[in-house]
């Protein structure tokens, strides 16, 4: 199995599309190999950055679709910026984005049906779980349509997986949280966790590494709570703890940490938020000193390179499959800002 692929830069956000829909929970799995963090360094002789502006050496026109699991989050949007910078750069694609209206395995497996009927040649798609949508995107590849997973993969077979290797960024998270209270002095206490579901893989991975860094330290890190599309969960339970005297708290991803933090200036209290993701209104709490520090993942990364290595695929001068690249994150405090 090759490991080798693209990273070029950049992370926007803004803006919603619409697509395909209806409703289930996601669950975002990541590899269970350790993932690497390059394109194709074998099979590509000159730079990137000279790679970057040509067309494809066919002048073949192609087909990209990216199917996400909402069409809500900015977080798909800033993935969504990424492949039209690589579609800008390379020229001779037609690309469509499409995703269910909400979290539903059936739903995004439509979509990957309405691109295999369009007679797409890739598919970037951020998978809702292991196995939902595994029929529909074997379809695809019995069509000859390259699959390429961004932010979350399947378990089938695929080009490459780009993604966030969670586990070492909830690692980073917790560092980040004990140089913060260490800060303040506090070297004991509880900490609350905040989930989207248990079948969330991506938000447990997180966690996960969120554990095992405060293993063997002074902490207590609480039992997680869900949100499970309900806002009051998190705020609810950021107010009990607030009223426990939790030194902090951890969000797995936007939406808990944009509640927690809206939980606690809601409250007027000082404490101790790490999150994860970089919309608008966590960069808001962030300069405000609501939240600490969020974990910036590199969504745009993912579009801009599985977007190129895809187009590769189809020419025919990227040959591996299923790679893998860990895309990283970048901690984002006020001072960083």
């Amino acid at each position: 199995m090759g490991k080798k692929c693209i990273i070029l830069c950049s992370l926007l956000l803004s803006l919603v599309l619409s697509g395909c829909g209806t409703q289930t929970t996601p669950e975002i799995i990541m590899p269970d190999e350790p993932m690497q963090s390059s394109v194709n360094s074998t099979q590509q002789t000159e730079p990137e950055t000279e790679k970057a502006g040509q067309q494809q050496t066919s002048g073949k026109n192609y087909k990209v679709y990216l199917i996400t699991m909402d069409l809500t989050d900015s977080y798909w949007k800033s993935i969504d910026d990424g492949c039209q910078q690589a579609i800008n750069e390379l020229g001779n694609i037609t690309y469509k984005w499409i995703g269910p209206d909400a979290h539903d395995d059936a739903q995004q497996s439509a979509c990957v049906d309405e691109a295999v009927a369009d007679n797409a040649d890739a598919i970037l798609i951020a998978a809702n779980s292991a196995e939902g949508v595994n029929d529909s995107l074997k379809k695809a590849e019995e069509a000859g349509c390259k699959i390429v997973y961004v932010d979350s993969a399947a378990s089938y077979d695929c080009v490459t997986a780009l993604a966030t290797d969670n586990v070492e960024a909830g690692r980073t998270a917790a560092e980040t949280m004990k140089t913060a209270l260490q800060e303040k002095g506090i070297t004991s206490g509880t900490i609350g966790v905040m989930g989207v579901t248990e079948d969330t893989a991506s938000c447990v991975a997180r966690e996960t590494g969120f554990r095992e860094a405060f293993e063997g330290t002074g902490f207590t890190l609480a039992d997680t709570v869900y949100m499970r599309d309900d806002a009051a969960n998190v705020k609810n339970a950021v107010k009990d703890g607030l009223a426990a005297d939790y030194v902090g708290f951890f969000g797995t991803n936007e939406g808990t940490t944009v509640n927690i933090g809206e939980a606690v200036k809601e409250a007027g209290a000082e404490s101790t938020v790490i999150g994860f993701d970089t919309s608008d209104a966590v960069l808001s709490l962030v300069s405000e000193g609501i939240i600490y520090a969020t974990m910036q993942q590199n969504p745009a990364v993912m579009g801009h390179d599985g977007v190129t290595i895809a187009i590769q695929s189809l020419e025919g001068s990227y040959t591996d499959t299923n790679t893998k690249t860990d895309t990283g994150v970048t901690v984002i405090t006020k001072d960083s800002m």
